[in-house]
């Protein structure tokens, strides 16, 4: 058995496993892989997977929900693009990577962006406070939780400009008050289901008022909406395996419940982190991630050893992001407590053996 603690795509519940794997070889008499997404079957698959989306988050009536592809990465423009008003100007927080890539999207678009808050003077480690919303911009746009770095935000923006959130690593972790915001978007590969499918959920009075003058229709939000998530070939297979994700997450009590086993994982680890005198923590403590740990080493000549005792507990993806180095274990939905709790054990032995 391997504990995986990667970053990148999700591990998911072994029964969605289970259920997935079957549908490749037989969903109602074909395989998901190859089922029409026109055919009835998949339709309803399509159309549980959003009304579940919209229990799962308690999604107010008056927004649409849509499954589309090219990622988050895509998103950083989809955004920009169906906020853009007359003004064309837009307040953004940067802290970090994926905040960096939406600001730099939105400004290819035609977005005059003011970055009234970043992190980037201390590399990232913390979450900016104390900052005012700019007024008179169309929309305010910020990155929830910071895979990389493993930052999260505890309290979001307060702004009267509609609020778009990258929800990619935290969406489905922790409760959200939808009503919040105007658009969020997120990857479906951290909490939701497999790499494919983009999950964008919108308010429906700001769509089609866009004044941008470059608007492909696959960037158009409204012509998705239209269409039900099927102006052109949805992914269909991350779809099938995110609804059969969210089926087992309000089956297990929802993100009411997630939340409070997310807060057991992050505190067992964290906790190690501050006693434990061989490892520190690598962001500011009131700004830290429930979803990916990141720390580093007080003693980089006892980086190999380190190495060779996770390794040989069978953990893997705990190597920190390239850009940062250190050590990050990434706790996704679906780690159990138990696997956090292996790591933790190997730890705390090898500090009675090297401390």
């Amino acid at each position: 058995m391997k504990y995986n603690f990667g970053a990148g795509p999700c591990i998911l519940p072994q029964e969605v496993f289970q259920q997935a794997a079957q549908a490749v070889l037989d969903f109602n008499g074909l395989s998901i892989l190859e089922v029409s997404h026109r055919h009835k079957d998949f339709v309803a698959v399509m159309d549980e997977a959003i009304s579940l989306v919209k229990k799962a988050l308690h999604v107010p009536d008056n927004y649409e929900v849509i499954f589309l592809q090219g990622g988050a990465t895509l998103g950083f423009t989809i955004t920009a693009l169906t906020l853009m008003r007359e003004t064309k100007k837009a307040g953004y927080i940067n802290t970090g990577t994926w905040a960096s890539g939406a600001i730099k999207e939105a400004r290819k678009v035609g977005v005059d962006v003011d970055v009234f808050a970043s992190s980037e003077d201390q590399k990232f480690n913390y979450i900016p406070k104390g900052y005012q919303c700019p007024k008179e911009v169309d929309y305010i746009h910020f990155t929830s939780n910071n895979t990389i770095y493993g930052t999260q935000f505890k309290d979001f923006p307060k702004t009267d400009s509609p609020l778009a959130c990258d929800m990619s690593s935290d969406i489905f972790s922790r409760k959200v008050d939808v009503s919040q915001f105007g658009l969020i978007y997120a990857g479906a590969q951290k909490n939701l289901g497999p790499a494919g499918a983009t999950l964008y959920i919108v308010r429906k009075d700001l769509l089609g008022k866009s004044t941008s003058p470059f608007l492909p229709t696959y960037l158009d939000l409204t012509q998705h909406a239209a269409k039900e998530s099927m102006l052109n070939t949805p992914p269909v297979f991350s779809v099938y395996v995110a609804m059969l994700n969210l089926r087992h997450l309000l089956a297990h009590g929802g993100v009411e419940a997630i939340e409070k086993e997310n807060r057991a994982k992050a505190d067992l680890l964290y906790s190690e982190i501050d006693s434990n005198p061989l490892f520190s923590g690598a962001v500011a403590r009131e700004d830290r991630s429930d979803m990916n740990v990141t720390f580093r080493l007080n003693n980089e000549q006892l980086k190999d050893a380190f190495d060779n005792a996770w390794k040989g507990a069978d953990i893997v993806g705990l190597p920190g992001h390239r850009s940062t180095g250190g050590y990050r274990a990434s706790m996704y939905n679906a780690l159990p407590l138990s696997s956090v709790q292996v790591l933790v054990d190997v730890m705390h032995d090898f500090t009675k053996k090297h401390g």
